[in-house]
């Protein structure tokens, strides 16, 4: 059965491990829903974490297929039930619209969304929150018209208060040392 599932991948920053990350996913003919990739709290680690729809089994293949990159240090994977989450979306409406009436006004206090920034011909507004939250916002401002619109990709940690990561290197920095 499919379902939603968060993908974290650790590495250092090296050139050209996206692409070959990808790749593992266009073999098994999975659509990534989507990918976020910053820093994380370990210094000179990067985090990767790719959201798709997918069977446990495969995502635990895609696991294993991506640990295998000689740059990855280690991949995991969670439901969204053992994450916490969010994304941000950014729209931009005629400003116009927020002096016909007071709709724009009610949606945006009504969502929890804030206004970013006010000019001549258009504002922008912000949402953080799910992305059945901003794609709803979405369609209610749509009713006046949104000029353009973005959202970001996942950002997510875990719900597990351990480390993963940091227990793994410290394990294997352990072994590294007994075979000097």
């Amino acid at each position: 059965m499919k379902k939603e599932f968060n993908i974290t991948v650790f590495s250092e920053n090296h050139i050209g491990l996206l692409t070959r990350i990808t790749i593992v996913f266009t073999r098994r003919k999975v659509n990534i829903d989507s990918l976020t990739v910053s820093e994380s709290a370990l210094p000179g680690i990067y985090k990767f974490t790719i959201v798709i729809n997918s069977t446990e089994e495969q995502v635990i293949k895609i696991v294993g297929q991506i640990e295998k990159q000689i740059d990855v240090l280690k991949a995991f994977y969670h439901t969204n039930d053992e994450m916490i989450y969010q994304e941000i979306a950014l729209y931009k409406v005629p400003t116009e619209a927020l002096f016909e009436n007071d709709t724009i006004e009610k949606v945006v206090r009504n969502s929890g969304a804030r206004i970013l920034e006010i000019a001549r011909e258009y504002t922008v507004i912000e949402k953080t929150g799910h992305k059945e939250e901003t794609q709803e916002l979405f369609k209610e401002l749509n009713k006046i018209k949104v000029m353009q619109f973005i959202r970001s990709g996942r950002v997510a940690l875990t719900r597990d208060p351990i480390e993963r990561l940091s227990e793994f290197l410290k394990e294997r920095d352990a072994l590294l040392e007994s075979l000097d």
